[in-house]
């Protein structure tokens, strides 16, 4: 059952990136069920996208897709433009997309290290400042929201371009949170801990060694719901957090309290 009001969020338009992963398809129903007008992207196939709209039942007249590829400028411009022509404003813009790869750091090939941070931190970069230039251009500010990680301060082992990319994205949302608070805008982030979907999922279930030490770094025991974040993602969103800017909600069940191998 959900903790806020069903139409916490009604009359809001916010675009979300990397919306059709496993986490994400659970944000953007969060975002829907409290009323508010979803733009989501990702790089699926239309079919695709509209085969997991469909099996959500996620409400088509609030509801619509646009296939991107947000590390590219242009792409993203077309973006914006996309999600303004479907509300004529951005309330939400929440930078979602991500990808992690577990390597051991010398193997990483300068490919690997490419794709990583051109997704995780130059896309979410490009977004961010789109969706901020269409917010004060219009007089409208709203909140710019990013998906990060509890490894932005704790290195965690075979991960560690994506936590590169993690810390940078907090240097950015404080950044960006000290230059646009002028303007009415509020820039904040998630950092969820081990959540039990995509790659941690599958290594949890399939190499005891990862499970072992994953189990010893979540003081609460247990790998974090999807819900859990879509929950504090809600908050962000939300009115009650208006008095929130450059603050990371950390949501990861204590892994960051201390580091443990």
């Amino acid at each position: 059952m959900s903790k806020f009001a069903s139409d916490c969020l009604a009359g809001k338009s916010a675009l979300i990136t990397g919306a059709l992963g496993a986490l994400g398809c659970v944000v953007v129903g969060q975002l829907l069920a409290h009323g508010a007008r979803v733009v989501a992207n990702d790089i699926l196939s239309k079919q695709e996208a509209e085969g997991i709209a469909a099996e959500n039942r996620w409400a088509p007249d609030r509801y619509s897709y646009v296939r991107s590829d947000i590390t590219k400028f242009g792409r993203v411009s077309a973006l914006i433009e996309a999600a303004l022509l479907a509300s004529g404003k951005i309330d939400i813009a929440l930078c979602h997309a991500g990808m992690v790869q577990a390597c051991p750091i010398l193997d990483y090939s300068e490919q690997d290290w490419d794709r990583i941070t051109n997704l995780n931190l130059r896309g979410a970069f490009l977004v961010a400042q789109a969706a901020a230039r269409a917010m004060v251009e219009r007089d409208h500010p709203g909140k710019i929201i990013f998906t990060s990680s509890w490894v932005q301060d704790v290195p965690w082992p075979e991960i560690t371009p994506y936590t590169v990319t993690k810390s940078g994205m907090r240097a950015l949302m404080r950044g960006m949170a000290r230059e646009l608070a002028p303007s009415g805008i509020r820039v904040n982030a998630v950092a969820p801990g081990i959540v039990g979907v995509g790659l941690a999922k599958r290594q949890w279930d399939t190499d005891p060694s990862y499970r072992r030490r994953a189990e010893k770094a979540i003081p609460l025991g247990a790998l974090q719901s999807a819900q859990s974040v879509a929950d504090a993602i809600l908050f962000l969103c939300s009115e009650a957090s208006d008095y929130m800017t450059g603050s990371t909600l950390l949501v990861d069940g204590g892994c960051s309290l201390y580091p443990m191998d």
